[in-house]
């Protein structure tokens, strides 16, 4: 015997949403944000990084 079907509750924001849609449209797809690819470095270069990359 198959299992009886649980009731939706009622939710009043579903109906809000709902309204919303049918006046001003849906909403916009929303995009992706990019990762960034590289982290920060954590200290300040040494002076001795420095003047040997110069």
């Amino acid at each position: 015997m198959p299992r009886k079907r649980k009731k939706k509750v009622f939710s009043a924001a579903k109906i809000v949403r709902e309204m919303a849609r049918e006046r001003v449209g849906s909403p916009k797809a929303s995009q992706l944000v990019a990762a960034k690819t590289t982290k920060p470095e954590k200290h300040k270069p040494t002076l001795g990084k420095l003047l040997a990359d110069e």
